[in-house]
């Protein structure tokens, strides 16, 4: 019998909420600004809130808070699109901040009415100073006491254009003296003359974060706005618009956002990344963006899997790039379509192997999956094995390949080192084989035990490919905690090229394909690849290598 499952906080709040009969269904939604690329972050969040929604029969909606025309493009809006259905989910509605701003507009003239805002003059400084310190209480603004009246020509005039950028602003009318200090008359909205994408040139007021995002929740009867921690501060007003606008009573929840190792999660720290050409672009497979992983090579499942294994906290926690690892290997182990690829070669000839000849085998396609198949792989008497897999002085527990001693070709025939040819200056240059013509794989009837085996390609066969071995983009753990210039912590050894020898089977490589590279790793087809010149990247090593560098 499986133990049930404990649920986490939001579910225990959604569960009471229906069982309560406070609502007949819930609507969550996910509101990124289309200023950027989403990230690993922002997958969290998407697996959190369309999860709940599925989970509990309700639908989320996909909601862009563009309200800053500056940063915001078009570009963006269709890269997040695309990244939430790769994840595997669809959103009910598409729907824009954009949509509500006339909307908006008259809840603000409402508030005008109501004598709870007023249009200030005040330069931003002087705003900043009004607002007083966490320890010390605001002082009001000199324009604080102006009519109702005279608060709705001016917000008029605002819109129509009449006033440049900062000239002046709407504030709510809270508590200058308030303990939250995001109660302390905070901004509503501001000018700005900037096209935007979606409503051009016809408005040139837009309304703060704080102003539009509990209000879209609510005219979309949003029932659990889930939001991360550092919004904590912002419910309070979140709050307070809702209730002196006498509105739909949206309500505002926070969970711990996720922090990762060797990472770093900010969009303004991976804009520089990109801007200062640290790396190729939004989608360069070290980034922890969406666009990057996919592109390295990480599945959508294995995403999922690793945004359920962290689960949900209010309390914010460091977690281990490695288990994000850990899901996608045992994802890739499943689905990976084995080739034989050889990195470092050592040229092989098999002396007793006839000249001129060349036959088909098979090899398994997955061996963790029965129903994969086989392929056709190339042998002939001149192969490439890995430097690696031959010593010329060998210990009494190495099991492949060394003078005089056996080792099996994998799908293929055991065969067994007499000679070692060098150059001039001692270095091995290619080993001289004999083969076993009674051992082949499936139809051994050699008697010949070996323990070891290793991969190999028919040179004649091989293809040249690029492999571009990917690493931790950073060096150092705790990005959080060190100190100087995050990019000094860049490491220099997360971008290898390399070249390779690959069997044929590779030709046939698909970028929705993923493949184990036998004994070197979990690669996948890169979008530069062409029909003449095969580029593969790296998703993740077959072992967590950087575990092991920590325990030297």
């Amino acid at each position: 019998m499986t133990e049930e499952k404990s649920l986490n906080f939001l579910e225990e709040i959604i569960e009471n909420d229906l069982k309560a009969g406070k609502y007949k269904s819930i609507i969550t939604r996910f509101p990124p600004e289309p200023n950027g690329y989403l990230h690993m972050g922002h997958a969290k969040s998407i697996c959190l809130n369309f999860g709940l929604a599925l989970k509990y029969g309700g639908k989320t909606n996909l909601r862009f808070d563009d309200t800053n025309p500056v940063t915001e493009e078009t570009e963006y809006v269709e890269s997040i699109k695309n990244d939430i259905q790769w994840l595997g989910f669809q959103w009910a509605e598409e729907l824009y901040a954009s949509d509500y701003f006339e909307k908006l507009y008259a809840f603000a003239v409402m508030l005008i009415k109501k004598d709870l805002a007023y249009v200030d003059d005040s330069s931003s400084e002087e705003i900043a100073k009004q607002k007083g310190t966490p320890t010390q209480p605001g002082t009001n603004s000199p324009f604080r006491s102006r009519s109702v009246e005279e608060n709705l020509t001016l917000f008029a005039d605002m819109r129509a254009g009449k006033y440049k950028d900062g000239e002046k602003v709407l504030r709510a009318k809270v508590d200058m003296a308030h303990i939250n200090m995001h109660m302390r008359d905070p901004l509503m909205y501001r000018i700005k003359h900037a096209h935007h994408h979606r409503t051009a040139n016809n408005w040139c007021i837009y309304p703060m974060y704080d102003f539009a995002h509990g209000q879209s929740d609510s005219i979309e009867t949003i029932t659990h706005s889930i939001c991360t921690l550092e919004f904590i501060p912002h419910r309070e007003l979140y709050d307070w618009f809702i209730k002196n606008l006498e509105i739909y009573p949206s309500h505002q929840y926070e969970f711990a956002r996720l922090n990762m190792t060797y990472t770093v999660m900010s969009k303004r720290k991976l804009l520089q990344l990109v801007n200062e050409k640290h790396v190729a672009g939004w989608d360069d497979p070290r980034m922890p963006t969406l666009s990057g992983v996919r592109r390295r090579g990480y599945t959508p499942k294995s995403i999922r899997e690793f945004c359920e294994k962290i689960g949900v906290a209010k309390r914010e926690n460091l977690i281990d790039v490695g288990l994000l690892e850990f899901c996608v290997r045992e994802d890739l182990n499943k689905i990976s379509q084995r080739r034989m690829v050889v990195f470092d070669p050592l040229k092989v000839v098999i002396t007793n192997y006839p000249d001129g000849k060349s036959e088909t085998l098979t090899s398994e396609d997955n061996t963790e999956d029965a129903n994969a198949g086989h392929r056709e792989v190339p042998f002939s008497k001149e192969i490439y094995i890995e430097q690696e897999d031959f010593m010329e002085v060998a210990p009494k527990k190495y099991f492949r390949l060394a003078p005089g001693q056996m080792v099996r070709l994998k799908s293929a025939y055991i065969i067994k080192c007499d000679e070692v040819i060098k150059d001039v200056s001692g270095k091995i240059t290619e080993l001289r084989c004999s083969y076993i013509p009674e051992s082949k794989s499936g139809s051994d009837t050699s008697g010949i035990n070996v323990k070891g085996t290793i991969h190999w390609v028919s040179i004649p066969h091989a293809v040249k490919i690029e492999t571009r071995l990917y690493d931790r983009l950073f060096k150092v753990e705790n990005l959080g905690e060190a100190e100087g210039d995050f990019k000094e912590y860049l490491n220099p050894d997360s971008l290898q090229v390399q070249v390779a020898y690959a069997e044929p089977a590779i030709t046939s490589a698909k970028e929705s394909e993923r493949y184990q590279f036998l004994r070197k790793g979990y690669f996948a087809l890169d979008p530069d690849s062409s029909k003449d010149k095969f580029i593969f990247n790296r998703t993740v090593t077959l072992r967590d290598m950087w575990a092991k560098e920590a325990k030297k």
